[in-house]
């Protein structure tokens, strides 16, 4: 029987299971949304909707979850992300 991994939006704070939930990664130091859930390295996750993505774009929730400054480019991504959902 395969466990399915729960995660906490860092906007909201609900877990909900991992694949319904977008990640962010932290990778040598960049920040890459991964899709597929695969890539290695440090991870943030936000709920896939347009709630969630405003809200952790409007706090800045990333800077909190990763302990640093997170480049604007990953936030205008989930700008873009927002409008898709």
């Amino acid at each position: 029987m395969h466990i399915k991994k729960e995660r906490r939006c860092v906007a909201c704070r609900t877990s909900k299971q991992q694949d319904e939930m977008l990640r962010i990664a932290k990778i040598n130091g960049k920040f890459i949304i991964d899709e597929a859930n695969k890539l290695g390295g440090r991870g943030a996750y936000i709920c896939k909707n347009k709630q969630c993505l405003s809200l952790a774009i409007k706090k800045k929730a990333l800077n909190k979850a990763f302990k640093t400054n997170v480049d604007s480019e990953i936030y205008n991504l989930l700008g873009e992300y927002e409008q898709n959902y």
